[in-house]
């Protein structure tokens, strides 16, 4: 089985669109910097370094310091897909992603968004 294409792209050439998404809707970037965060453990700087370095998300994913364990409380459809269904490990992750920042996107409050 071959791996999706999404894994060998850089998280740096999607995060502006990360931005772009949230700021369209009166987001800032520091709110989706803050849910990046918050899913993968990375503080600013390290998730600064990680698109500096243009990782991958496959990598980004398999070396995040600590992924939250609240991210199983993410739910719902993304791309037409439930993320509690999606069984890859890291297609899940990069969904779980996707969804937080839809939620931003949407206006939910980041209590709500990051599970609190």
């Amino acid at each position: 089985m071959t791996k999706h294409r999404i894994y060998s792209i850089s998280v740096a050439s999607v995060y502006p669109h990360y931005v772009a998404k949230a700021e369209k809707k009166g987001r800032t970037k520091a709110e989706v910097d803050e849910i990046i965060c918050w899913l993968t453990g990375h503080s600013r700087q390290s998730l600064d370094d990680q698109l500096a370095e243009k990782t991958n998300f496959e990598d980004f994913f398999a070396q995040a310091p600590r992924m939250n364990p609240s991210r199983s409380l993410i739910a719902g459809v993304i791309c037409g897909v439930r993320v509690e269904d999606i069984q890859e490990t890291t297609m899940r992750e990069i969904r779980y992603l996707d969804k937080l920042i839809d939620e931003l996107a949407k206006g939910k409050a980041m209590e709500k968004i990051l599970r609190k």
